[in-house]
């Protein structure tokens, strides 16, 4: 691994060259069209290659509503261009919340999830001639929810008990539990094709429940050990959501690599851990895939145990330390991460994270990956906070603009460690800099 370098590039030829110096294969394209190239899922369309990836707002009510926050970060994403907007986790039963302003859809709220969906539709149509393609993403928080007055977790886990504040003393979740949820999941796929989403997202990464679920090879039961245990609750909730909605889209956003050590994490070499192993991530993607999962977003670890694996960046959250490798290795892992798998997917839409630290140069890159079909479509998360415009920019104007993109200072994660509400403290400092003083600086 190379030496820890923060964003230092003043030309696409010096960020070329350090990429060549690590030796690192990512690819580059001069050619920007392809990301205004639309991509068919079954009998939509998506009109561009470019997505906002979710990232949590906590900014709803504790009922689970949108407040005017969320509303004015949907609308701004909806107008800034991109052809797909993946909605921040939405809870799907209300002690799996990872904090008690997370989203949380339910027949008493409907109408107001309707509202956004066709507001910020109407505001996409009317400055950009469409409407993104909107996928909601459900989850439950396992063993990072915040909300219940027990801990929600599936297996202790040396790596991540201390992280959730849980102890020996506690007890892992019943399989009855766990097969409770599935309903749950039903319930809030039918509830989003009434809203007006295009797909549900059954979220499966970064070590919240049915991530954690994948690598519960020290848990007993139906839920726990072998392979077809581990995944038996992911598969059975795409089954019945299939049945129960079959004319909405299934997507995932999917941990293929913990990056934590076996036996408690999932797609890691079991002698050492720092290498992936993506046997088993890939038969269940195309396990996956037969069952009718169109869309495949990959990720990998856990933001709280290895933050760098999940998103390379300039500054640590808090007194956190600095990655000890290059931004731009962690930024390749993920690529090649994801390229992996789009070979076994190759009739399904592929794409993965780790954009935004690439700053103003994210779209050559972007362009390049797509151009050698390594991925479908790219994925932003944090440079959509900061630069929610980014997609209509590198349509009409071929380039990002220096002074609106993400800095990767991980200021928003901090913000939402605190509890959010959550933003950009750097591009939008109206509220997100007092709010961050409020609650983070204190």
């Amino acid at each position: 691994m190379a030496k820890f370098e923060k964003f230092k590039y003043k030309s696409k030829n010096e960020l070329k060259n350090k990429i060549n110096e690590l030796n690192l294969d990512i690819p580059w394209s001069n050619d920007l069209n392809i990301l205004k190239k639309n991509i068919i899922v079954k009998d939509k369309k998506i009109p561009n290659r470019m997505a906002i990836h979710p990232m949590e707002g906590l900014d709803a009510t504790k009922k689970g509503s949108p407040k005017e926050l969320t509303r004015r970060r949907y609308i701004n994403f909806s107008k800034g261009g991109s052809g797909l907007i993946w909605w921040e986790a939405t809870t799907v039963t209300p002690e799996g919340k990872s904090n008690k302003h997370q989203l949380y859809l339910n027949e008493n709220n409907l109408e107001e999830f309707k509202a956004l969906i066709n507001d910020s539709s109407e505001v996409a149509d009317n400055r950009n001639g469409y409407k993104p393609f909107n996928i909601l993403q459900l989850n439950h928080s396992g063993r990072y929810s915040k909300v219940s007055d027990k801990s929600l977790f599936l297996f202790h886990d040396p790596y991540s008990d201390k992280k959730a504040g849980i102890t020996d003393k506690d007890e892992i979740l019943t399989d009855d539990y766990l097969d409770s949820l599935v309903e749950k999941y039903v319930e809030a796929s039918i509830l989003a094709k009434k809203a007006g989403f295009d797909a549900v997202d059954i979220k499966a990464c970064h070590r919240y429940l049915l991530s954690e679920n994948l690598a519960a090879f020290k848990r007993d039961g139906k839920y726990g050990g072998e392979y077809i245990n581990r995944v038996r609750l992911f598969i059975e909730i795409i089954k019945k959501v299939k049945k129960a909605v079959p004319d909405i889209i299934l997507a995932t956003r999917l941990n293929v690599y913990d990056a934590i050590p076996y036996p408690y994490g999932w797609g890691v070499n079991k002698d050492d851990y720092n290498k992936p192993d993506l046997s088993e991530p890939k038969k269940l993607v195309k396990e996956l895939a037969n069952l009718g999962v169109e869309i495949f977003s990959i990720s990998a670890s856990d933001p709280r145990i290895a933050p760098h694996i999940v998103r390379p960046y300039n500054l640590p959250v808090g007194n956190g330390d600095l990655p000890p490798e290059h931004p731009l290795e962690g930024c390749n892992r993920l690529f090649d991460l994801t390229a992996e798998i789009k070979k076994e997917l190759p009739e399904k839409i592929v794409f993965g994270s780790g954009y935004s630290w690439l700053q103003q140069y994210f779209p050559w890159i972007a362009a390049g990956i797509i151009e050698k079909g390594k991925a479908d479509m790219v994925g932003v998360g944090r440079m959509a906070f900061a630069y929610p415009d980014f997609a209509k920019d590198i349509i009409d104007n071929k380039k990002l603009s220096q002074s609106k993109v993400c800095i990767t200072c991980s200021k928003c994660s901090e913000l939402m460690i605190a509890g959010g509400p959550t933003g950009c403290i750097v591009r939008n400092p109206e509220p997100y800099a007092s709010l961050y003083q409020e609650k983070v600086v204190k």
